[in-house]
């Protein structure tokens, strides 16, 4: 019921910065955790960065101090503020959602690709 749709992505050099949005519908997304997962070519999707209801904030090591996961509830919105970016990001981000503190995400956005060359 929940619809996702991510923009912002683009084509940056190393050291660059790029702003994911998430842009969702049809059920507000104050009830739900938001997350932002990347997937590689020859990777596997990896969870990159996840906001729960109340805030709180977790990010994988290869990204901490660099990405900033945000929520906007009153524009039913999360965003992936992304600083000095490195190739090694260079992926196909997802925006997710989902009404728990854990388990598998419900809802999926499309993917916008995230391109950082050196």
């Amino acid at each position: 019921q929940m619809q996702l749709v991510e923009s912002g992505g683009g084509s940056v050099q190393a050291g660059d910065s790029l702003v994911l949005s998430c842009a969702a519908s049809g059920r507000a997304i104050s009830g739900y955790a938001m997350g932002w997962f990347r997937q590689a070519p020859g990777k596997e999707r990896e969870l990159v960065a996840r906001i729960n209801q109340n805030n709180y904030t977790m990010y994988i090591d290869s990204v901490q101090g660099r990405f900033f996961i945000t929520r906007d509830n009153t524009k039913n919105t999360a965003s992936l503020q992304m600083y000095n970016l490195e190739p090694q990001d260079t992926a196909v981000y997802y925006c997710a959602a989902r009404n728990k503190d854990y388990g598998p995400f419900d809802y999926w956005g499309q993917g916008t690709q995230v391109t950082v060359s050196s």
